[in-house]
């Protein structure tokens, strides 16, 4: 299943009309453009939980995100999101731990799967986790169908610029001890979205991460 073009089409107006008038003038194409979406996270979650049992049975509706955006604490005071977006993770959407993402955005639409920016106990626990078990941490985040289908690797975005307490800057997990967050994430341009294998490639991208998010989520058990 794909990616339906009014859900590109809905939000590439939207991004250049993000007002409340024009989105209640146009409701019924949002509506439509919802309806697509949650049709396509439907097909994607029992083909995530082929590889990743957990997520099977979860429902559509729960794994989305509202496209208001919270203004509160925001200078930009656009009403709406320009994407749609989903999250996966085995407590369900709001769950702690590792999970994967997926957002749709005319452009920027992209995959992602892990954790961002855990509160620091858990932080701690994941990075002890590694320094403990750096040869399976290498071994996963090196395996061969990681790097086809995330071939960035891990984010440095979101990193320390001294190693973190009880660390040193010898130890040879150093780099992915800095991480604040354990991320990897995968571009897709408009005609990717199209594409009629498009579950298909998420799902499979999912699944070859599945070690991954295992790593993290049994570092936080």
């Amino acid at each position: 299943m794909m990616i339906d073009k009014r859900i590109i089409k809905f939000l590439s107006l939207l991004e250049k009309n993000n007002d409340r008038a024009w989105f209640e003038a146009h409701r019924p194409e949002y509506e439509n453009a919802k309806a697509d979406f949650l049709a396509f996270v439907e097909k994607l979650i029992p083909a995530i939980s082929v590889s990743d049992p957990s997520i099977s049975g979860q429902l559509a509706k729960n794994c989305t995100f509202r496209i208001n955006r919270d203004v509160r604490f925001s200078k930009n005071k656009s009403p709406y999101k320009n994407n749609m977006s989903a999250y996966f993770n085995r407590e369900g959407k709001k769950g702690n731990g590792a999970g994967y993402y997926i957002h749709v955005q005319p452009g920027k639409s992209f995959m992602a799967a892990g954790i961002w920016q855990p509160e620091g106990p858990a932080l701690s626990k994941i990075r002890q986790e590694i320094d403990y078990n750096f040869s399976e941490w290498q071994k996963i985040t090196g395996a061969t169908k990681f790097k086809k289908h995330f071939p960035n690797g891990l984010s440095g975005d979101n990193t320390l610029t001294r190693p973190p307490k009880g660390y040193d800057e010898s130890n040879p997990a150093i780099n992915f001890l800095k991480m604040k967050s354990f991320v990897t994430t995968t571009q897709f341009n408009d005609a990717d979205l199209y594409s009629p294998s498009f579950v298909k490639v998420v799902a499979s991208g999912f699944g070859a991460v599945k070690p991954f998010i295992d790593f993290i989520n049994q570092s936080l058990d």
